[in-house]
């Protein structure tokens, strides 16, 4: 048979496509190559976040309260001095608490630099290992200065007013109200003391202390040193009639100030009289728990416990009694508001020897929180079907966290970017710079590369398959 020639053209056909197309891919690689390290760069933001880590200060445990044998002198007269009925009042001044020294930093050790020595002679030369660079750091973006702290700072905490049983049979009763000031400053301050007593209570000869007017005593300034701390006790006297009143609260102010420091800090502190059950009366008891709110201030619960001790069922009622700002939102069955403050239950029927059991829904606003512990009043009645109505009444206390919580101050967030990329990624909606713009060139070039060639490849595949259908053509026999 004789053998098949192919033309010179189809030769040249088949040829021709193949170095064009290598070239094609190995400019798409050169592309990619010199695409790849711009597009991640114009990825990310130009500087480059550093993290510090410091090791945290540990925080000396308090100073035990020590009781000195006399107590802070005022350093000046409070503008009257009453006569004191006992000796001056108690106070506790431990030593100031010291502040931790700051943590020494210290500098990373640094590896010393490789040395180098002459090869031998048949000796390989290595050439040194290029040090992996240091990437810059870029200080962070001007922005507002945080105001420096304030060296002012001042706390008090009260105790409350507690009246025991003894009250009942005494014409009044002298008690004491624990008062603890704390400098929480980084200054020397002088720090005065005030306080206001609710109606039937009066002030029985606190030393360095005189009343200021409606029921407003004002005492003398002790100068303290950053962290002291001290306490005293403030003699009340709690007349015979004041269990009528209830519910019974007041509060107590304090004041700092330093020389050569512009205003002053101020913190005040509320406190509970809380009244034992009476007038002692046969045939009934009665219990009320503690209403506390925790830091959130949502509503919290109040217990009432009414019990009959007689010998004949009777019919109980009771009727709670709130300070302002503290309500009952929504009665419960049986339940009625009298007016914002007061609210009024049926207990229904309480047999002899029972006790039956009360929940009222209690809130207070973001005010009564904040002056805090309060008190309120609970009022309970028996009314037997023979014999004499038997009522008591009694104080309960109030406490909520937002009472005692500090705001906390912090330095104002950057409003700039500061190199540092958040975990869900950075958004730029501004113009581009001049690196995004290089990388959008160089990514449009190199998709164009990419797309040549794949024509190329694509035109070099069809010919070579039209050229195989068409198939060789055979020369004329002699």
């Amino acid at each position: 048979m004789a053998s098949v020639k192919a033309t010179p053209g189809h030769r040249a056909a088949g040829w021709r496509p193949t170095p064009l197309l290598a070239t094609s891919l190995a400019l798409g690689l050169l592309a990619a190559l010199a695409v790849g390290p711009a597009w991640a760069s114009a990825a990310l933001p130009e500087a480059t976040p550093v993290a510090g880590v410091t090791d945290p200060a540990t925080e000396p445990e308090p100073d035990p309260e020590t009781t000195p044998a006399e107590e802070p002198t005022p350093t000046d007269d409070p503008g009257g001095d009453p006569e004191p009925t006992d000796p001056a009042p108690e106070t506790t001044a431990p030593p100031p608490e010291t502040t931790p020294p700051a943590p020494v930093t210290t500098t990373p050790d640094v590896p010393p630099a490789p040395t180098t020595t002459a090869p031998g002679p048949g000796a390989t030369s290595r050439p040194p290992t290029p040090r992996p660079p240091v990437p810059p750091v870029r200080p962070p973006a001007p922005g507002p200065e945080a105001p420096p702290p304030n060296p002012l700072g001042v706390q008090v905490t009260t105790e409350d007013v507690t009246v025991t049983g003894a009250y009942w049979n005494a014409a009044s009763t002298i008690t004491t109200l624990r008062v603890t000031v704390t400098n929480t400053g980084i200054a020397a301050q002088r720090i005065r003391l005030s306080y206001r007593l609710p109606e039937g209570l009066t002030d029985a000869g606190t030393k360095g202390c005189a009343t200021t007017g409606l029921r407003a005593y004002r005492c003398g300034a002790w100068t303290t040193a950053p962290g002291a701390r001290f306490s005293s006790l403030l003699r009340l006297r709690v007349a015979g009639n004041a269990w009528r009143q209830m519910p019974l609260s007041g509060s107590v102010q304090v004041a700092a100030e330093a020389p050569g420091v512009a205003g002053e800090a101020t913190d005040d502190q509320g406190f509970a009289v809380l009244f034992p059950p009476g007038p002692p009366v046969s045939g009934i008891s009665l219990d009320a728990d503690e209403v506390a709110f925790d830091i959130s201030g949502a509503p919290s619960t109040l217990t009432v416990r009414l019990g009959n001790t007689g010998e004949a069922d009777a019919a109980g009622q009771v009727e709670v009694v709130l300070p302002a700002g503290v309500s009952v939102p929504t009665p419960p069955a049986g339940c009625v508001a009298v007016d914002t403050t007061r609210t009024r239950c049926d207990a229904g029927s309480v047999a002899a020897g029972r006790t039956v059991e009360l929940r009222l829904p209690v809130e207070a606003t973001p005010q009564a929180q904040r002056e805090a512990p309060l008190s309120g009043a609970v009022i309970g009645q028996l009314d037997p079907r023979r014999g004499p109505t038997r009522q008591v009444q009694m104080s309960f206390r109030i406490t909520a966290a937002a009472a005692l919580a500090t705001p906390v101050v912090s330095p104002p967030a950057p409003t700039g970017s500061q190199g540092v990329l958040s975990g869900g990624g950075a958004s730029h909606d501004g113009p581009m710079t001049s690196v995004e713009r290089t990388a959008a060139i160089l990514i449009g070039v190199s998709a164009l590369l990419v797309v040549l060639a794949l024509v190329l490849a694509t035109t070099s595949l069809r010919r070579r398959l039209s050229d195989r259908v068409a198939g060789p053509t055979a020369a004329p026999t002699d």
